[in-house]
């Protein structure tokens, strides 16, 4: 391979979406004019949430972003705020589940493409020397491990792909269950008037606590170097 070929395609495929620090900026500017009220926006969201056809597009377009390791996780702003946590964690799983298992597939294809360095290489190294159903456990479940790392070192690795499946099941369904709880709560208390309930809290306490561990494992995976 020459110094020109691609060394990290979702990398490469991330530099031509152009448009996102452009959507970004809109989203800046939406939220501090806001044309439209937080009750208006519920509205909305609901109905759209009770459409099928929208759902199932949301879902879709997460699993062809995960699947080339782009970012996928925006879908849960537009479920889980309009779903059950149930339901919310169910579209979620599937979604990241699906997505990676087509980057598993598609980093199986670009094994000699992508050398990783940095953070990234380090979260590969460690998978190659313990890339067990566990350890690919932890790292789903907590934050600052980037998901797309983690499916294509599956691929790059050749992790075996019932461990790789399932830790990615059960990694998941534990991370997006925090997370599509705690957005669910916030805005039914928002759209209630800011009231707090237990429920609300405690998922919000559990998110804290996993990003907290997530901060941890990094800074200390970040320092073997050191």
């Amino acid at each position: 391979m020459s110094d020109e070929t691609i060394r990290d395609p979702a990398r490469d495929l991330a530099r031509k979406l152009w448009i996102l620090p452009g959507l970004i900026l809109l989203g800046l500017v939406v939220s501090i004019w806001q044309p439209f009220s937080m009750e208006e926006l519920m509205t909305w969201g609901r109905a759209a949430a009770a459409n099928p056809l929208i759902v199932g597009a949301i879902v879709v377009v997460m699993i062809l972003l995960f699947a080339f390791g782009l970012p996928g996780s925006f879908g849960l702003w537009l479920i889980a705020p309009f779903q059950t946590p149930l339901v919310a964690t169910a579209l979620l799983v599937t979604a990241s589940v699906l997505g990676a298992l087509g980057a598993y597939a598609f980093s199986r294809r670009l094994r000699g493409d992508w050398k990783p360095n940095g953070f990234s290489g380090r979260v590969v190294e460690l998978l190659s020397r313990r890339g067990g159903v566990m350890t690919q456990t932890a790292l789903r479940i907590l934050p600052g491990f980037p998901h797309s790392v983690i499916n294509f070192a599956g691929g790059l690795l050749l992790l075996p792909l019932l461990a790789f499946t399932f830790s990615a099941l059960v990694g998941l369904t534990v991370k997006w269950g925090v997370y599509a709880t705690a957005v669910h709560g916030l805005a039914d208390a928002v759209e209630k008037g800011g009231t707090m309930q237990a429920a609300t809290i405690y998922p919000l306490l559990a998110l804290s606590a996993l990003l907290l561990a997530g901060a941890w494992a990094r800074a200390r995976l970040a320092s073997q170097d050191s």
